[in-house]
């Protein structure tokens, strides 16, 4: 089908768009500064209400008290809730006592106060300054260049393997505390709350969105969008205009009110839908040989056990092989058989290598970087998982990309900034202490058996 013809824009307007995006660069830089000077003076109220508690009664009613007296000064004044200026207050004596190289490159201005947030929030459990400073150290480079929904998943990761307590413990303490509960809300609605390990909760939300489009994909192929009256006419009342939202919901419901989905027919053998997750283990805890936590992808990390059922369960798993330095996937293979080349690019690059999109691969194109019709060959290195969005955006537009050594794609905008987007692995997969010593200690007794057979040999 023939393309339809692309305005393209005058040079004019790419100059004047330059400015305007070099100058929004300028500005933003400058909120944030503005931004972090406005946490800082919140943390300096929060200060003195602290030297006022230090002088008063050991009561916890008395300790509070100057905390919303000074909530309430700083609320009406910025003419937000007290509520809301003591939350505040509290996140800003966070992030400035216990990560203080965040709040540094917040107040210069290369990250954002939602980045700021992300980090101190996904690091906060982590118990002294040294495990911080390391955490802060690892996380920032990654904040710097990545938007902060995808650097949010990566941060909970490195956090994880600071942490001086294993997740395995941890993980068994918080599952003790799975629970279910109702939250009335006005107007005749509720919430209905599970709290459960994150593997589980997933996995029926992955199975709740295969059955909702399954529902809206029937009903689309069939044209089951009402019902027909007498006189040949749809009924407009008996269209189904729910969203996916709605739809999801619904058959959420009725799972657990029936225990099969009957209501929301779709095509037959709706019930039979299976959630899909990737979930990446390192093979020391695949083995046995610790339990440090595995990821799943798009959420953040879980238990080592948890990890190892899985692996044992499934009808089959890819094996990554990484640079050990640089973390780039260098090859996947599977133990039973496949599109090899698929599932390496599907390990390399988690979502969509768009800068800040997070769209899943399962819901992304395969895309020839260099375009086949042009001479683009299939392989990984000229391959890389685009969203429809920014597949369009590549062909369609004036965009350009191309495709550096470990899967970074190097975008060009039509104003001539460049972007490159880094695939999460490269950050991710980095090895740990443990795996490095045994390396070294293997590496070491097999060049050590290797020159003493080749001494023996000259003897001979």
């Amino acid at each position: 089908m023939k393309r339809p013809k692309r305005c393209r824009f005058e040079p004019d307007e790419l100059s004047e768009l330059d400015a305007v995006v070099s100058e929004l660069v300028r500005v933003r830089a400058q909120v944030n500064a503005l931004q972090a000077r406005e946490t800082q003076l919140i943390h300096g109220a929060a200060q003195i209400a602290g030297a006022v508690e230090s002088r008063g009664e050991a009561s916890s009613r008395a300790a509070e008290l100057p905390h919303r007296e000074v909530a309430a000064e700083v609320g009406a004044a910025l003419r937000i809730s007290d509520r809301t200026a003591q939350r505040l207050m509290g996140e800003s004596n966070t992030l400035i006592q216990k990560f203080p190289a965040t709040f540094a490159a917040f107040a210069a201005g290369v990250i954002t106060r939602t980045h700021a947030n992300v980090v101190a929030d996904a690091g906060a459990h982590l118990p002294d300054a040294a495990a911080r400073a390391a955490y802060e150290a690892t996380v920032l480079p990654v904040a710097e260049r990545e938007s902060a929904s995808r650097i949010r998943s990566f941060a909970r990761i490195v956090a994880e393997r600071l942490h001086p307590r294993s997740f395995t413990e941890r993980h068994e303490s918080a599952a003790a505390g799975r629970c279910v509960r109702v939250v009335d809300l006005p107007d005749g609605m509720a919430e209905l709350i599970a709290t459960s390990p994150a593997v589980a909760a997933h996995g029926v939300l992955d199975r709740l969105n295969r059955m909702a489009r399954s529902v809206r994909d029937s009903r689309a192929r069939t044209g089951a969008a009402g019902e027909v009256g007498v006189d040949g006419c749809i009924d407009a009342d008996s269209i189904d205009r729910r969203s996916l939202a709605e739809l999801r919901t619904d058959v959420f419901m009725d799972l657990l009110l029936t225990g099969d989905p009957a209501a929301h027919a779709g095509p037959a053998g709706l019930a039979a839908i299976t959630a899909h997750m990737q979930v990446t283990v390192p093979v020391l805890s695949l083995i046995g040989r610790n339990d440090a936590p595995a990821s799943l992808v798009g959420a953040g990390p879980i238990d080592a056990g948890t990890a190892r059922l899985l692996a044992g369960t499934s009808s089959g798993w890819d094996r990554i092989l990484t640079h050990p330095v640089s973390g780039e996937v260098v090859s996947v293979d599977r133990y039973t058989p496949g599109k090899k080349l698929k599932r390496t690019l599907q390990a390399r690059d988690q979502h969509c290598l768009f800068p800040g999109c997070r769209v899943a691969v399962a819901r992304c194109d395969i895309d020839h970087t260099l375009d086949f019709a042009l001479g683009g060959r299939t392989c990984e290195p000229n391959l890389a998982h685009l969203c429809k969005r920014h597949h369009t955006l590549k062909h369609e537009s004036a965009w350009r990309v191309v495709q550096k050594p470990g899967g970074i794609l190097e975008w060009t905008s039509l104003t001539g900034r460049v972007y490159p987007d880094v695939p999460t692995t490269a950050v991710t997969f980095k090895p740990d202490d443990d795996w490095v010593e045994w390396f070294a200690t293997a590496t070491a007794a097999a060049t050590a058996t290797a020159t003493a057979t080749a001494t023996a040999t000259a003897r001979c």
